[in-house]
């Protein structure tokens, strides 16, 4: 993914970013650990929140994906934006754009479906690193070639197109405006149109047409890096503004919802306001400790994270992290005993892949797209 040049690299963003990634990278087995090894209510309700629902409502785990699309979106001014600046022809820019979409829809399927030959039929296409690709591409060639009060407009048009889209269609045999897994229009599509197999075999969370609205995700991404980077506004009030927008999205998301519901799974409009309002909730907290007031050593455990991040999403197919971590810790957690012996295989598998990060950080090899 686009990376931001060192001399304007916001440190908020990778440590935003390395926070995002950790949850996914072993981080919610600690706390599934010890909801298991307590039977606490506390940690169950936590444990709870890093799981995703059924079909329609919220978790914080519901976050996790499209944070890192938000992010990505914030990178733009700072990457794309800064070659407009140098002269670079937007012709080129494009080329690459594009090049960096289709080569992580390309890393998703070899993610989804390892490098063996298989027939067509049992290759799943859509994933979550297609998913970042496509709804980053679309985004980025929005930015190139339109103005930022045209992005805005593409934003609420994305939004509200699909939100109407979904009300007046159906699967066939359903009411208009049916929202259900079997009968909504998205899935109907997508099952209809994609090759290979499905994630739910009738409905695939990363489906092509539900990547309509993310493509709103990354241009709130963008708009947001734009104003961070070029406003004239003190740092401090702009951390007021973006966490006051944060707040704004929230509550539209929630009166919405009662129409449309917040749905990961549709990606539905309402949900691209939630979850932009935690996203620029979140980002404006990071930012205002980090690049404003400064205290930024607190965040080089998640920045390590943050600047592999692809690395260690894509290395769960390549490399067998629970055969390392009990080759080398089991004897620890044979030490400890029931029941925490699962809450510190949890931490030392953590631990594991974030030394094997360290490790790239400190001979400065990043995976980039």
């Amino acid at each position: 993914m686009a990376q931001v040049s060192a001399s304007q690299r916001l440190y908020s963003l990778d440590a935003l970013r390395g926070f995002d990634m950790f949850w996914i990278m072993g981080g919610e087995g600690i706390f599934h650990g010890l909801a298991k090894a307590t039977g606490s209510p506390f940690w169950g309700g936590i444990a709870e929140e890093l799981t995703h629902p059924e079909w329609n409502g919220f978790h914080f785990y519901d976050l996790i994906f499209p944070l890192f699309l938000f992010i990505a979106g914030v990178a733009t001014p700072y990457s794309v934006g800064k070659e407009l600046e140098k002269g670079t022809s937007k012709k080129h820019l494009l080329i690459r754009v594009v090049k960096r979409g289709l080569i992580l829809v390309l890393l998703g399927i070899i993610y989804n479906n390892g490098l063996d030959i298989k027939p067509i039929s049992q290759i799943r296409f859509p994933s979550v690193l297609g998913r970042i690709g496509l709804a980053y591409m679309f985004a980025n060639i929005i930015y190139l070639y339109s103005k930022q009060t045209a992005q805005i407009i593409w934003f609420f048009a994305l939004i509200i197109g699909y939100w109407l889209l979904l009300k007046f269609t159906s699967a066939p045999g359903f009411p208009m405006g049916d929202l259900t897994m079997q009968g909504n229009f998205a899935s109907y599509i997508d099952r209809s149109v994609i090759p290979g197999h499905l994630y739910l075999t009738i409905h695939d969370p990363e489906g092509l047409v539900s990547t309509i609205p993310a493509i709103g995700t990354g241009l709130l991404g963008i708009l947001t890096g734009n104003f961070l980077k070029n406003s004239p506004m003190p740092q401090t009030k702009k951390v007021l503004w973006m966490f006051g927008a944060g707040v704004v999205f929230f509550l539209l998301a929630h009166l919405w919802d009662m129409v449309f519901p917040i749905n990961k799974n549709l990606w539905t409009s309402s949900f691209v306001l939630n979850v932009g309002g935690w996203s620029l909730m979140l980002l404006s907290v990071f930012y205002y400790v980090i690049d404003v007031l400064g205290y930024k050593k607190w965040a080089f455990f998640f920045k390590v994270i943050g600047m592999n991040s692809i690395l260690i999403y894509m290395s769960e197919r390549f490399i067998n992290w629970d055969y390392t971590n009990m080759a080398l810790f089991k004897w620890l957690g044979q030490l400890v005993g029931d029941p925490f012996n699962i809450v510190v295989m949890a931490f030392c598998y953590v631990a594991l892949k974030w030394g094997f990060l360290y490790f790239m950080y400190n001979k400065k090899i990043f995976l980039r797209v």
